[in-house]
């Protein structure tokens, strides 16, 4: 299909203005159609249904491919032709922005700007809060202005990315293998379930979880679990792989379908797990919890970003997706899969009574609940594991981080999972 400039649709006398007002698609209609917008990311938000959904609602065409975090990390930093839209990270973005291929985004330009909840603007759920260690979407969400190369602490008018999707994240476990109640992330390391526990294959994210771990241990207490230094390194990894020289690890994954096999089989009992693979096992009818830990949580944000190449009618209609992106339907469906909407109000339209009540406000179900495919996901009285969004954002211990030795990090990362 071929992509459309800005010079020919102005020489196709298209009602076209650079300045077209966003959210009035009609006007150029006849010509966004003709569009294609390439995105990549991680498969937890690279959905068909997405892209189906865009087709529909905004008559252009979204071509999506999804990758592990580390494949889309080295695109999104060393191949800015292959795309006009990054979905990542905000952990991501902190390698990515510096390079140069993504452009700021002018934040009066997305409607539901003043919606977007404060984790992402100011980096506090509530005026209380406390922020949390790690790389925090705030302290990597804004530049200077147009063309900032650096991040800034302040709601500049100008974002990295648009911020889309987060979670908090925890160990998922089998309470039927199991048998007993799971309280902590030392729980990964019992010699109890020796060879049958996982732990994911992403150093940035790994190491949070290894972290959560070895003070739930009462081995270290790190000054921040997201910027250690060469020896917390050390110490981290040399637990880990002496637990792993053990046996204790069944398999270490990388993708969203490893770990879903690996706790649907019940070859793994306890495991690092992302919020929609605790829904796929469960739609296959096996019993898998999202377990709420007395230490908190390891969170996770991701944005859009769009190319540094992107211009005219495309950069118009990318806009447009954003706002679209906001305006709720996504949410809603991300919302079904266990993840929260940066603009959660507006998910609430797209959302039965049953369902905000049971995945936002940590009510119990009135009725069966079920992912956005249609499969059961719990039934009347069950509430949701961890409780509303204020209960578990509330409880984040921290952020998944880029540290100041991130190259070190990787390197001893390595060396344990071939240790």
């Amino acid at each position: 299909m071929t992509k459309l400039s800005r010079r020919n649709v102005l020489k196709g006398g298209a009602a076209f203005a650079a300045g077209s007002t966003l959210g009035a698609p009609m006007i150029w209609a006849q010509n966004i159609k003709d569009v294609t917008l390439r995105q990549f990311g991680t498969g937890v938000s690279n959905l068909n249904d997405v892209a189906n959904k865009v087709k529909e609602d905004l008559g252009f065409t979204l071509e999506m491919t999804a990758l592990d975090s580390d494949s889309v990390t080295q695109r999104a930093a060393t191949q800015p032709g292959s795309f006009d839209i990054a979905d990542i990270e905000y952990w991501i973005c902190k390698k990515v922005w510096p390079t140069g291929n993504l452009q700021a985004m002018d934040t009066s330009k997305i409607k539901n700007y003043d919606k977007i909840v404060g984790i992402f603007r100011n980096g506090k759920l509530t005026p209380d809060s406390t922020i949390a260690q790690g790389t925090a979407p705030h302290t990597v969400g804004f530049t200077e202005g147009p063309d900032g190369k650096g991040f800034v602490d302040n709601e500049s008018g100008w974002m990295t990315l648009i911020p889309t999707i987060y979670n908090a994240d925890t160990l998922g476990i089998r309470p039927d293998l199991i048998g007993r109640p799971i309280n902590n992330w030392s729980e990964l390391l019992n010699p109890e379930f020796k060879g049958k526990a996982s732990i994911l294959d992403i150093s940035s994210i790994g190491i949070m979880d290894m972290a959560m771990v070895v003070e739930s241990m009462g081995e270290y207490t790190y000054p921040d679990k997201g910027n250690m230094t060469r020896e917390e390194i050390d110490l981290t990894m040399k637990i880990f792989t002496e637990a792993k020289q053990n046996g204790q690890f069944r398999a270490f994954w990388k993708s969203f379908d490893e770990s879903v096999n690996l706790m649907a089989s019940g070859e793994v009992v306890i495991q690092s797990m992302w919020s929609p693979a605790i829904t796929a096992v469960k739609s296959k009818g096996v019993p898998c919890v999202y377990q709420p830990l007395e230490e908190g949580y390891r969170s996770w944000g991701g944005g859009i970003g769009l190319s540094a190449a992107l211009s005219g009618l495309e950069r118009d209609a990318a806009y447009e997706y954003i706002n679209w992106y906001l305006d709720g339907w996504v949410g809603g469906y991300l919302m079904r899969q266990g993840y929260y909407s940066a603009v959660p109000e507006t998910s609430k339209n797209y959302m039965s009574e049953n369902e905000w009540g049971y995945w936002f406000e940590g009510k119990p179900a009135t009725d069966i609940i079920t992912s956005p495919t249609g499969d059961a996901l719990a039934q009347a009285g069950d509430v949701r594991d961890g409780g509303s969004f204020e209960e578990r954002m509330g409880a984040v211990a921290c952020w998944n981080a880029v540290m100041d030795e991130n190259q070190y990090m990787v390197r001893k990362w390595n060396e344990f999972i071939a240790a």
